[in-house]
C-alpha cells in the first residue's frame, strides 16, 4: 500500500531546532519523528513512500535513503530550485506537492494516507483506511476529541450525524467553536482526488483543497478517532512530546539505554558518579556524557548524548541537545538548550553566543577559557539563570 509523508515545511514555530535540523528529523529521545512514521505505517501495510521535501531537504534524504533499512521503500519530491549553486527550497503546499508526484507518474492508483511528518502518532490507520472505504469517501479527514477550553489552538471539522464534514473553523473562540473535534493533519484518499487539485501552483490541503471538497458536495467525511497524537508544531509542542515519552504516555516509544535506577535511563558510557549526584527521573541521559559532582538533574528531563554538566548546575524540566556544556552552578528550569540558542517554554530564544554568554552555555567541543566568579554571576544573572 502507499503513502506519503508531508516533509517540505521549513518549521518557523520550532526555530531554532529547524534552523539546522528539518522538523521531520527533531529527535524524539534521539531518534527522529519521521522514523516513528514509518515504523507505524509498516506495522499497517504501508511500505511504498513518497515523500515530498524542500528546506534542509538533504538532511532528510541522506538519513532514511532509500528506506531499506526501516523496511520500507522511499522515493523523494523535491520542491525548489538551483540558486548560485545552493539548493532554495520553495514548497508547493502540501496538495500541490502531491499533485506534483501525481504529474511526474501516476504514483497514487489506489486508496493512500498522508501523513504531517512531525506529528508523534499512535492510530491505528488499518481501521482509518476501513471505515473510509465504507463510507465510499474521496477524502477522509482522521479526527481527534478535544477538551472544549483547547479548541482554539486548533483547527476544529465540522460533521453531520453521517460523519460527512460540513465545515472547518481555523483556531475559534470557545464560544464560537462549533465542535470539538480536530484536524490532525491525518488523510486518507482516493486517486480521484487529483480532480480537485491544479497542476503547477501552491495548493493547500487544509486551507484549499478541502473547502473546495465542501463546496462541490464531494463525499468527504472524517472520523474521530482515539489514539495519541502530538503535533511538533511549536517548541512547547516539543517539550509535551518529550515529557510524554519519559512518563509513559505514549506506548508505542520506548524509552533507550538502559534503565540504570528507576527512571533513570543512559546511554552508552555516562561518566557519572552516581553517589555524588541528585537525580531523580524520569530522566534520559545520552552516551558520552558527563555529570559532574553535586550536578542535580530533575524530570522529566532529557541531556543528549556528549554532553557536560559542571559541578552544582541544576536541570530542572528542561531539554538539553547533544554537544551542549552547562557551566558550574548553572539553574536551567523549563529551558531547552540547542547549540547556541537557549530557549524557555514560550519559544522566546537567547542566542548565547551573540550575548557573550558562550562560556556559561557552550558547545563541549570548545576549549573552555577559564571565567572568574565576578563574571559567572553577573552573566548568569542576565540569562535569568543562578550561578554559583
Amino acid at each position: 500500500m502507499k503513502a506519503m509523508i508531508l516533509a517540505a515545511g521549513k518549521g518557523t514555530r520550532v526555530r531554532p531546532i529547524t534552523y539546522t535540523i528539518p522538523k521531520p528529523m527533531i529527535p524524539i529521545l534521539q531518534k527522529p519523528v519521521m522514523e516513528f512514521l514509518l515504523e507505524l505505517l509498516r506495522q499497517h501495510g504501508f511500505d511504498e513512500i513518497m515523500v515530498n521535501v524542500s528546506h534542509l531537504a538533504d538532511v532528510i534524504e541522506n538519513y532514511f535513503r532509500d528506506g531499506q533499512r526501516f523496511g520500507v521503500q522511499i522515493a523523494y519530491s523535491f520542491e525548489g530550485r538551483i540558486v548560485d549553486g545552493e539548493l532554495v527550497g520553495e514548497a508547493l503546499g502540501s496538495a500541490g506537492g502531491m499533485r506534483k508526484i501525481q504529474d511526474f507518474s501516476p504514483f497514487f492508483d489506489d486508496t493512500f494516507v498522508v501523513l504531517c511528518g512531525d506529528a508523534l502518532i499512535d492510530l491505528d490507520l488499518t481501521a482509518a483506511v476501513r471505515w473510509h472505504r465504507e463510507k465510499g469517501s474521496i477524502a477522509t479527514v482522521v479526527m481527534k476529541t478535544v477538551p472544549r477550553e483547547d479548541v482554539s489552538s486548533y483547527g476544529v471539522v465540522v460533521t453531520d450525524a453521517d460523519g460527512r464534514i460540513q465545515a472547518f473553523q481555523e483556531k475559534p473562540s470557545v464560544e464560537e467553536a462549533l465542535s470539538t473535534s480536530i484536524n490532525t493533519g491525518i488523510y486518507i484518499f482516493e486517486p480521484e482526488i487529483f480532480d480537485y487539485i491544479p497542476s503547477g501552483v501552491e495548493y493547500d490541503i487544509g486551507s484549499q483543497l478541502f473547502p473546495k471538497l465542501v463546496e462541490k458536495g464531494a463525499p468527504f467525511y472524517g472520523i474521530s478517532m482515539d489514539f495519541e497524537w502530538i503535533d511538533i508544531g511549536k517548541v512547547p509542542d516539543y517539550w509535551a512530546a518529550i515529557r510524554s515519552v519519559l512518563t509513559g504516555e505514549v506506548k508505542n516509544v520506548a524509552i533507550p539505554g538502559h534503565e540504570v535506577a528507576p527512571g533513570i535511563y543512559t546511554g552508552l558510557n555516562v561518566a557519572v558518579n552516581w553517589d555524588k549526584v541528585d537525580i531523580k527521573g524520569p530522566v534520559y541521559i545520552g552516551g558520552m556524557t558527563k555529570i559532574e559532582d553535586g550536578a542535580r538533574i530533575v524530570g522529566p528531563a532529557m541531556i543528549g548524548p556528549s554532553c557536560h554538566i559542571c559541578s552544582g548546575a541544576t536541570v530542572d524540566n528542561s531539554v538539553i541537545f547533544e554537544y551542549s556544556r552547562l557551566g558550574p552552578g548553572v539553574r536551567l528550569v523549563d529551558k531547552l538548550v540547542f547549540g547556541r540558542y537557549c530557549v524557555d517554554k514560550t519559544g522566546a530564544a537567547i542566542d548565547v553566543q551573540a550575548a557573550a554568554l558562550d562560556w556559561l552555555i557552550t558547545d563541549t567541543r570548545r576549549q573552555m577559557p577559564e571565567e572568574t566568579p565576578v563574571e559567572r554571576q553577573a552573566i548568569a544573572e542576565l540569562l535569568g539563570t543562578e550561578a554559583s
